[in-house]
C-alpha cells in the first residue's frame, strides 16, 4: 500500500499512537507522518504509507490551518488548559481589545518555543526538561502567520475562537499566550483543531473508526491518496516511453528533447515527471537537463 492516508486524529492520541493503529489495521509496516499533533489536539494528520515515506523530508507544502479556542485570565506552565495553573485574574476585555492586537501576531513574527514542546536544545527535548522542572533559555524563531482572525468572542466568559493559517513550526499556544501577556491578563489555549495540513483538509480525512471499517471490508486501499498528490504544487512534465525508461534507470533527460525545450526554466526548478498517468518521480533542472530529484 503506497500513498497518503489522511487521518482526522482524535484527542488523547499521540501522532505515534495513530501510526500504530493504522499500521495494525492496514498491515502496512512502513508508515510516517508529516508533522506531529499534540495529544489533546485533533484534526488533519497525513500519514505516508509505503514508498510515500520517501517524501517525508521533501514535502513542499508544510503550511497548516487551525481553529483554536482560548480563555483569558488564566496562565499555565504549558500555555494550555491542561497545564498547571500559575495565575488567575479577573478580566473584562472586549472583542475590540483583542482585534487591536491581531496585526501584531500576523505576518512574519518571532516566537520563543514553549518549554512543553518537541524542540531540542543541546540534544535534549524541551518537554523532557520541563517535566523535570528545568527551564532553559530558548532562541526566538521566525515563523509566518498568513491569516489570523478572531472568529468569536464571549465577553462574559472571556473566551473566544481564533482561525489561523501559518507556516511550519508555528506554536498556536504561544500566539495565545503572547496575546494574554500583551493584555496583561494571561491566556491559555482550550482546544486545537487542525483543519488543513500539507494541502489536505478535513474533507480529505478519515476517522479511525472509518479506517477500521474500510480495512475490515478490504476497501482501505481505495481511500489512500496517491504519492503524487503530495507534490501537486509542482508542474507536470510528460515524457516518452524511452525517456521514462532512461529516467527510471537514473539517467538525466536533455531539456531540448522534452516539452520544455525553448523555455527559460530557472535552475533548480522541480517537476513531476510522468509517463502518461504514471508518476515516475520528481526531476530537477540542472545544466540544461532534468535530473532525478527523487524516484517513486
Amino acid at each position: 500500500m503506497n500513498g497518503v492516508l489522511v487521518v482526522d486524529k482524535p484527542s488523547d492520541f499521540t501522532s505515534f499512537d495513530v501510526v500504530a493503529v493504522v499500521r495494525r489495521l492496514s498491515g502496512q509496516r512502513k508508515i510516517g507522518h508529516t508533522g506531529t499533533l499534540d495529544p489533546n489536539a485533533t484534526g488533519v494528520l497525513p500519514l505516508l504509507l509505503g514508498n510515500a515515506t520517501k517524501a517525508q523530508d521533501i514535502v513542499p507544502n508544510h503550511d497548516k490551518d487551525y481553529t483554536a479556542t482560548f480563555k483569558l485570565g488564566v496562565a499555565t506552565d504549558t500555555l494550555d488548559i491542561w497545564g498547571e495553573v500559575r495565575e488567575e485574574k479577573e478580566c473584562r476585555f472586549t472583542r475590540e481589545d483583542i482585534e487591536r492586537l491581531i496585526p501584531e501576531f500576523s505576518g512574519e513574527i518571532e516566537q520563543i518555543p514553549p518549554m512543553y514542546s518537541a524542540v531540542s536544545v543541546n540534544g535534549q527535548r524541551l518537554y523532557d526538561l520541563a517535566r523535570k522542572g528545568i527551564e532553559v533559555e530558548r532562541k526566538a524563531r521566525k515563523v509566518t502567520v498568513y491569516r489570523l482572525s478572531l472568529a468569536a468572542f464571549d465577553e462574559t466568559e472571556q473566551s473566544g475562537t481564533l482561525e489561523i493559517s501559518c507556516s511550519r513550526g508555528t506554536y498556536i499556544r504561544t500566539i495565545i499566550g503572547d496575546i494574554g501577556d500583551r493584555l496583561g491578563s494571561g491566556a491559555v489555549m482550550t482546544s486545537l483543531r487542525r483543519t488543513a495540513a500539507c494541502g489536505y483538509t478535513l474533507g480529505d480525512s478519515l476517522t479511525l473508526d472509518e479506517i477500521k471499517k474500510l480495512a475490515e471490508n478490504g476497501e482501505l486501499e481505495q481511500r489512500v491518496r496517491s504519492t503524487e498528490s503530495i507534490f501537486v504544487t509542482y508542474p507536470e512534465l510528460f515524457v516518452s516511453e524511452a525517456q521514462s525508461k532512461r529516467f527510471r534507470n537514473g539517467g538525466a533527460l536533455d531539456l531540448v528533447r522534452t516539452r520544455l525545450r525553448g523555455q527559460d526554466i530557472p535552475e533548480g526548478s522541480i517537476y513531476r515527471v510522468k509517463d502518461g498517468e504514471i508518476f515516475l518521480g520528481l526531476g530537477i533542472i540542472r545544466e540544461n537537463s532534468i535530473k532525478i530529484f527523487k524516484l517513486f
